[in-house]
């Protein structure tokens, strides 16, 4: 049976760093899997006016994209360790794949390393490009 590689997060204004990021956990081989954040989640992290996109159309962009085999959203209750437990029992990932400025990136590996995965930092972060910055500069222009 062939590894299962999971990723997630926003999604929400598709950029090439996000392209770059899939690519790479891709790469890894196996069955990919990506999970979204939820709207409600997307507002309580990045703020008011945040997501841009739906979660819905979030999901649609990324299965346009091609790159993942499967893509999900992830619940709303996945803030505490088994929240994410029962997510990693569900998948059953072999790795989960991260970019180098991953939020809890400690709590994560001992998450997968319970279960005999391992996190795989895949992409380095960079700092010139985030959908933040490209939303603060589409509202410059206007």
């Amino acid at each position: 049976m062939s590894q299962i590689v999971l990723a997630t997060g926003v999604f929400d204004v598709l950029h090439q760093e996000h392209e770059n990021f899939l690519k790479k956990a891709k790469a890894l081989g196996g069955k990919f899997i990506v999970g979204i954040e939820c709207d409600s989640r997307v507002r309580s992290t990045k703020g008011e006016g945040r997501p841009i996109h739906s979660e819905q159309l979030r999901l649609r962009n990324l299965q346009a994209l091609g790159i993942a085999d499967e893509v999900f959203i992830l619940p709303e209750q996945f803030n505490k360790p088994e929240d994410y437990r029962a997510l990693l029992a569900k998948i059953k990932p072999d790795i989960l794949a991260v970019s180098s400025h991953t939020p809890h990136l400690d709590r994560k590996q001992a998450l997968m390393a319970e279960r005999g995965g391992r996190v795989e930092v895949v992409h380095q972060h960079n700092p010139a490009v985030s959908t933040s910055i490209l939303l603060a500069q589409r509202s410059n222009k206007e």
